[in-house]
């Protein structure tokens, strides 16, 4: 509507779409969903198309999920992938979206799993790097934020440290103990790569018990015996309600980010007992754009949002603050989220704090982010330098670590 109103636009989605399928020669654009693709696929492959465009294209990282399948099968004289994270945990996805565009260009995946992921992942090889790069660099234009939209106000990111009260720190401990004799008896019987189901089981109650204690509850049961979890107060909680008393003091407008929709909930519970008005985004949110005109029109200073539900297509330029409650595997996954707020039509600086538990699994989570992000900038820059990113034995051992003082 803005830059090409003249286009004939046709969205494809909700009850009365399969009847509009025949229509598709009066358009000049066609619109549907990802997760609509696969159900329609049929209708979509008696057409015959100019261009197939897929926006956010890290959907079809997996290349045997049914999208990325159906996606494939689409029939276009032309491809075109746009993302702001083409590599988010191995380069696998990369694989995956070249193979939508044009396939062959990176051999089968067994030969690019043997030619280039195990080399640069597993062994940082510099030259398979170069070749991998100057193999795709043909096919990529990549934009960054700071040249595309020159007038975007600075960004500040800052690490938050939250040091455990005692309590919390025993039941973090005690959760550790447990869950480090699960994992070790699972890897001794089928090795860390066929251990992963009980790995992160383990990381997540780990995770769980730096967020709040009472998240434990909904968990294994061997880790809600490892203390009385109701009884124990959150570090983290009362640190993030001492940060928006004094950013509300200053007027601030702040995003809280995490990947517990029951962690929000207890962040709720707390603002409506102290009178602070918020709104939150979580997938069971029906009305998504009422919950982002509440905030955007200043009626609420705090939005809660889950990283799944709002980690894409949310503009957000209200906010000048962004808090991750806590962090996320996936650097891009954060980055994106941070980009709600951070984006063309800001005009306010804009501050991202990350709350870390100090010396728990929060701090490994860390520095397995810079890797990843690390892989990421060396694909896409030539300067960049590969890490093994794999989760080896040492990696375990540091994550399961005793409580550092």
């Amino acid at each position: 509507m803005r830059f090409a109103p003249e286009l004939r636009v046709l969205v494809l989605q909700g009850k009365q779409r399969l009847e509009q399928f025949e229509q598709i020669g009066q358009f000049d654009l066609v619109l549907t969903t990802y997760a609509l693709l696969p159900r329609d696929e049929e209708h979509w492959r008696r057409h015959a198309f100019h261009l197939l465009i897929l926006d956010e294209a890290h959907y079809i990282k997996n290349p045997r999920s049914k999208v990325a399948q159906s996606a494939a099968l689409l029939n276009a004289r032309h491809r075109l992938c746009l993302t702001g994270t083409p590599v988010e945990n191995h380069l696998g996805e990369l694989w995956a979206q070249f193979h939508f565009l044009l396939p062959g260009l990176l051999g089968d995946e067994k030969a690019f799993n043997r030619d280039f992921r195990q080399p640069i992942e597993k062994h940082g090889d510099a030259a398979r790097r170069a070749l991998l790069g100057r193999r795709i660099k043909p096919f990529l234009l990549r934009r960054t934020k700071d040249k595309v939209a020159k007038e975007l106000p600075p960004k500040t990111e800052m690490l938050r440290s939250v040091t455990l009260s005692a309590a919390q720190r025993d039941l973090y401990e005690n959760v550790r103990l447990v869950m480090d004799k699960k994992v070790r008896e699972e890897v001794a019987k089928k090795g860390v790569a066929r251990s992963h189901i009980v790995i992160l089981e383990a990381l997540l109650k780990l995770r769980q018990a730096c967020c709040d204690p009472r998240l434990l509850k909904t968990g294994a049961p061997e880790a809600e015996e490892a203390a009385e979890v109701a009884e124990v107060p959150s570090a983290k909680l009362l640190e993030l309600l001492e940060m928006v008393d004094e950013l509300r003091q200053e007027d601030r407008r702040i995003l809280v980010f995490s990947q517990f929709t029951s962690m929000l909930a207890l962040i709720a519970a707390e603002l409506r007992q102290r009178d602070i008005g918020y709104t939150m985004l979580t997938g069971a949110t029906l009305d998504r754009a009422e919950a982002v005109r509440r905030f955007q029109d200043g009626e609420v200073p705090v939005f809660l949002i889950s990283l799944k539900a709002g980690g894409v297509g949310l503009n957000l330029t209200a906010a000048d603050t962004v808090i991750h409650y806590d962090p996320w595997w996936n650097p891009a996954a954060e980055s994106q989220a941070t980009d709600r707020a951070w984006r063309i039509g800001q005009d306010k600086p804009v501050f991202v704090y990350k709350l870390i538990a100090k010396g728990t699994v929060e701090e490994s989570i860390q520095l397995l982010q810079q890797k990843k992000a690390d892989l990421a900038q060396a694909m896409l820059s030539p300067e960049g330098e590969t890490q093994n990113i794999g989760l080896t034995q040492d990696d375990l051992q540091a994550i399961f670590a005793p409580l550092a003082e």
